[in-house]
């Protein structure tokens, strides 16, 4: 047993460990919580990361490490960006002045910084699935996943829930339910939550039965088991049929709840009782508030889920001080020109549908639905429903439009394969933070998009250059009826270029040459062409005259421009914002050694390491691994002069 000490003002900095924690009486638990609110603010407005959903979090997870023992018994989050108190009651509280930058503390639970992360996560919906994991492995520890209501919506994460039967002891779920995700959730997981928060049902009855069960017969495993087997026709004789939990309870898993998520001191007892009930996979039902706490985050949840770093902790005349730079800026995102050229050509064309897996505002889709509310389907969680539900609008005649990050299309593999590619049908995919995304980190980062696009037949692969090129590719997308097609572009603002009024579509598999040279060509795509160009100048300083091409079509490849390059220069160096494993390069390489032989060029892949990046800012990523205009022409003068000392040596 540990012992209580005496509190004094200031709890937090006390707090250094779980063990540290479990030492306070129960009664000064609200001020921690408190005092923890009030450091997620000061800190993260500085530092920028994932705010809301922390401050909806902080009195749950104080329960979950008060009451239970972790590393021992293991906590999993579900995705991970509500992680933030847990992070602080691990002893990483000094690490939140450098969250998220480069080399410092990371925005999402990772085994590689504590023991206390059970699991990694970045991503949505895992916790159930590797709990169940985790607790099959060993179940003389809890195995708990804290999953929220928009995960819920995640087919994996039901699919956990379908395969609750495989816990064995100590195994539990706790649901933090705060009807948002980023966006506020959709759908029917989304209703049957809102129905059991409107007329709670009355687990009383089940604790009664159980305790009258443990009490009078000793807690006979026969008898339980013939409660067991009749507690659903009591629940459904007693209990309204729209607010039960039935749907969890016929899963396998008991439901106990809902309950107020921010009672730390009755979630405290809630998890002491719980705990003495071992032999049954559980849910715990929580009622939270995104952004508890902070007026501005609780009136405007969206806003406030992720901010940049020095968002100011103002509200003035009732307004709320939005948390983004877009005042600081001119030029608009590459999400924003796509989602205004979408909303421009629906209205030319009304079979144009929009689909988001519960990210509207993240791909600007947000916008479109405010003008065409009936053509945006918003599926929730669920990258692999919205490409085959995408497959389905082609196959009927529309032409959907598919806005999904690039790290979240991963997950939808096989229906980019075996529902959008091999059925040829004219489906557009708007891969959003294409490249790297900075601070989010390895979960989240872009990298892998051209490799495991650019080796499935009849995709049409395009990366633009600029704002004006997305809106060319865009048009061209649209109008291609022969196979699917990816658009990628990144999370930046764009170049400023001019805009046309008139979007012209571009030619399929046609590049770009922006600078005419000789000896070396340098072929880039997206980001990376403005820094192809710049490296040229530096190469031109050096004795060089590099010609540089807008490599804009990964898939199908300007075959002719290549080979003709490929015949006049002696070297051919391909930029790209991807991993070198089978991206761009790749691709320009397996083309030659087929077309040419021996008689090929020596070519240079200049990108991103064959691992997963850690956080820190674009810049500061790009600068690390050789894609600055510095590291690029530095690359190719190294890779120059080995040339030369071949020869002389020959």
């Amino acid at each position: 047993m540990i012992e209580c000490r005496e509190v004094k003002p200031g709890i937090l900095e006390t707090i250094n460990s779980p063990e540290d924690l479990k030492r306070l009486p129960e009664d000064v638990l609200p001020q921690l919580a408190e005092e923890i609110r009030r450091f997620l603010l000061e800190s993260v407005t500085k530092t920028g990361g994932h705010l809301a959903s922390n401050l909806g979090t902080v009195e749950l997870t104080l329960a979950l490490h008060y009451v239970f023992d972790s590393p021992g018994d293991k906590l999993v989050w579900d995705t991970g960006h509500q992680a933030y108190t847990h992070k602080i009651i691990t002893g990483r509280r000094e690490g939140f002045a450098r969250l998220r930058q480069l080399d410092g503390l990371s925005g999402f639970p990772s085994p590689k910084e504590s023991e206390h992360d059970a699991f990694g996560a970045g991503h949505a919906s895992t916790s159930i699935a590797a709990a169940l994991g985790l607790n099959s492995a060993d179940d003389s520890h809890w195995a708990i996943a804290v999953i929220g209501d928009g995960a819920l919506t995640g087919g994996l994460a039901l699919t956990g829930l379908n395969n609750s039967t495989l816990a064995r002891r100590r195994f539990m779920v706790v649901l933090n339910d705060n009807g948002m995700s980023i966006d506020p959730n959709v759908g029917t997981i989304a209703r049957h939550l809102s129905n059991i928060k409107a007329r709670p049902s009355p687990r009383w009855i089940n604790r009664l039965l159980r305790g009258t069960i443990s009490r009078v017969f000793g807690g006979e495993s026969w008898f339980r088991r013939i409660y067991e087997k009749t507690k659903d026709s009591i629940f459904y004789f007693f209990i309204p049929r729209r607010s039960r939990g039935v749907l969890f309870e016929e899963m396998g898993l008991s439901y106990f709840g809902p309950y107020d998520g921010h009672d730390v001191i009755s979630l405290v007892r809630l998890f002491q009782r719980l705990k003495r009930i071992d032999d049954e996979p559980m849910l715990v039902h929580l009622i939270t508030q995104k952004g508890h706490g902070y007026a501005p985050a609780e009136d405007s949840p969206t806003k406030w889920h992720g901010i940049s770093a020095g968002t100011p902790l103002l509200v003035e005349d009732d307004s709320i001080v939005v948390p983004s730079d877009n005042e600081r800026r001119s030029v608009k995102t590459y999400t924003e020109v796509f989602a205004d050229t979408l909303i421009e050509l629906a209205g030319k064309y009304p079979d144009i549908m929009a689909i988001t897996a519960a990210m509207p505002s993240g791909t600007g889709l947000k916008k479109f639905g405010e003008i065409y509310p009936e053509r945006l389907y918003d599926v929730g969680i669920s990258e692999e429903f919205a490409a085959t539900f995408a497959c389905g609008l082609a196959r009927g005649g529309k032409r959907p439009v598919c806005a999904i990050y690039s790290t979240f299309l991963q997950r939808a593999f096989d229906q980019l394969m075996h529902d959008a590619a091999l059925q040829q049908l004219p489906v557009v995919f708007a891969l959003d933070r294409g490249g790297i995304v900075g601070a989010d980190g390895e979960t989240h980062q872009g990298v892998f998009d051209l490799s495991y696009l650019r080796m499935i037949p009849h995709f049409t692969v395009m990366v633009p250059k600029d704002e004006e090129e997305l809106r060319r590719m865009l048009v061209t997308a649209l109008t291609h009826r022969e196979g699917p097609s990816a658009i990628r572009y990144p999370r930046e603002s764009g170049l400023g270029v001019p805009m046309p009024k008139e979007i012209r579509p571009l030619d399929i598999g046609t590049w770009e040459v922006l600078r005419e040279g000789n000896e070396v060509a340098l072929l880039a795509l997206g980001t990376m062409v403005p820094v192809a160009l710049e490296a040229a100048k530096l190469l031109e300083d050096a004795g060089l005259n590099p010609t540089v091409v807008n490599a804009r079509f990964v898939r199908p490849m300007d075959a002719g421009m290549l080979l003709s390059l490929a015949k006049r220069c002696r070297l051919l160096v391909t930029v790209e914002e991807n991993t070198v494993r089978g991206g761009f390069g790749s691709g320009v390489v397996e083309h030659l050694s087929q077309q040419m032989g021996e008689a090929m060029p020596r070519v240079r892949i200049i990108g991103l390491p064959d691992r997963f990046l850690e956080h820190g800012s674009n810049r500061e990523l790009r600068e690390r691994y050789g894609l600055s205009p510095a590291g690029v022409s530095a690359a190719i003068l190294r890779e120059v002069e080995s040339a030369e000392q071949r020869l002389k040596i020959v």
